[in-house]
C-alpha cells in the first residue's frame, strides 16, 4: 500500500518545486516519442534496402568461394577468402579509403548501366606477383608505384577475376562482365559524382597467413533500372512443388565448374649434387618406373588415378587406366 503524505510534507514539496530545488517528473509518453527521432543525413541517402545488401552479401559470398578456388589453382597454394563487410556509403568516401597506389580496375557488367570500380589491394597484388615470378609470397611489402611488366601481369588475372562475376551472379540474373581499363591513382577515376550512394563489398584474402582485401563497389545508378532483380526468390525452398531431381540437377552443374588443380607424376629419382649440377642440354635422367608403366595423378593433392602418358590431338594427354578413389568412381 502506497504511503500517504500529511499536510505539511505536500507543502513542502510544492515549495521545494516553486524554488527550483526539485523538478517535477516529465511526462513519459513524451520521453518515448523523443526516443523514436532518428537523424537522418541527406548529403547520404541510404538507397540500398537491408534486402538489396542481403543479395549482394549473397552472391559475393559466392564469389569469394569461386575466387579462392581459382586463386588456389593459379598460385598453387591455400588461399581463403571470404566476405568481410559489405556497406552502403558515398563515392568519394570509398575512393578517400583505398591506398595510392593502387591497382583500380575499370569494368562494365551489362545489364548494369556504365562503369564499376574493382580494387585490389597493393598487398594482395605484391604477394601474387611474386608468388607467380617464383617467390613464397610470404613477405609483407610496402607500397610503391608499380612498373608497366607488374601492370600488364596483374591485369590478366584481374581480367579472370571479374570473368569469374558472371558465374556468381548467375542464381540472380546474367551479367557478361568486361574490362575497359586500369588506374592506379584512385583520385584520378571520376566516373561519377562525389556524394553518389555505393555498394561496397570488401573481400578479405589470406595467403600464406598474410591478409589482405579487395573492393567491388556497386554505384545505384548503375543498379537503379533493375533492382527488381536483387529480391531473392528462394529457389531451393524443398516444398511439395518443387522438382527436387532438377534442383539436384542444378547443384550438380554448378559443382561441375569448380576448378580442380590436376597434376600427374611422370616418375622420380634421386642424384647427386654434382650430378646435378654436370646436368647439360640432351642428357637422360633415369626415373624409378619403366616406359609402359601406369603413373600417378592426383586431384588437389590427393592420388585418385593411375594412368598411362600419351598424345592426343597433338597434344600431351592421359588415358585413364585404374580409378583410385572408389567415390569418384560412380560419376566415371
Amino acid at each position: 500500500m502506497s504511503e500517504i503524505l500529511s499536510q505539511s510534507e505536500i507543502d513542502a514539496l510544492l515549495s521545494a518545486i516553486s524554488t527550483g530545488e526539485l523538478l517535477p517528473e516529465q511526462d513519459n509518453d513524451a520521453n518515448k516519442d523523443k526516443q523514436q527521432i532518428k537523424k537522418y543525413d541527406f548529403k547520404s541517402p541510404k538507397k540500398f534496402s537491408k534486402e538489396h545488401i542481403r543479395t549482394l552479401e549473397m552472391v559475393y559470398d559466392n564469389y569469394a568461394r569461386i575466387l579462392a578456388g581459382y586463386l588456389s589453382a593459379q598460385v598453387r597454394t591455400s588461399v581463403e577468402m571470404k566476405v568481410a563487410i559489405v556497406e552502403q556509403i558515398t563515392y568519394e568516401e570509398f575512393i578517400k579509403s583505398v591506398s595510392s597506389p593502387t591497382i583500380l580496375t575499370i569494368y562494365k557488367m551489362p545489364p548494369m548501366v556504365g562503369s564499376l570500380p574493382f580494387e585490389t589491394n597493393p598487398q594482395f597484388v605484391f604477394q601474387i606477383i611474386d608468388i607467380l615470378f617464383g617467390g613464397q609470397g610470404n613477405t609483407v611489402f610496402k607500397s610503391r608505384e608499380f612498373t608497366e611488366i607488374e601492370k600488364n601481369v596483374i591485369r590478366s588475372l584481374n581480367e579472370k577475376l571479374i570473368e569469374n562475376l558472371k558465374l556468381a551472379w548467375e542464381g540472380v540474373m546474367s551479367v557478361e562482365p568486361e574490362v575497359l581499363e586500369i588506374e592506379t591513382n584512385p583520385a584520378l577515376n571520376q566516373t561519377m559524382a562525389p556524394n553518389e550512394p555505393v555498394a561496397i563489398i570488401t573481400l578479405s584474402v589470406k595467403i600464406n597467413n598474410i591478409q589482405s582485401y579487395m573492393n567491388l563497389c556497386i554505384p545505384y545508378l548503375a543498379i537503379e533500372k533493375i533492382m527488381d532483380k536483387l529480391i531473392v526468390r528462394y529457389k531451393f525452398n524443398m516444398d511439395e512443388n518443387v522438382d527436387k531431381e532438377a534442383v539436384r540437377h542444378q547443384i550438380e552443374k554448378k559443382m561441375q565448374n569448380v576448378p580442380l588443380n590436376l597434376i600427374t607424376v611422370l616418375g622420380k629419382t634421386q642424384i647427386p649434387v654434382k650430378s646435378f649440377l654436370d646436368l647439360q642440354v640432351g642428357d637422360v635422367i633415369q626415373l624409378e618406373r619403366t616406359v609402359g608403366s601406369c603413373i600417378d595423378t592426383f586431384v588437389e593433392n590427393r592420388m585418385h588415378y593411375k594412368v598411362l602418358p600419351g598424345t592426343f590431338n597433338k597434344r600431351k594427354a592421359v588415358q585413364v587406366v585404374e580409378i583410385i578413389d572408389k567415390d569418384v568412381e560412380e560419376y566415371e
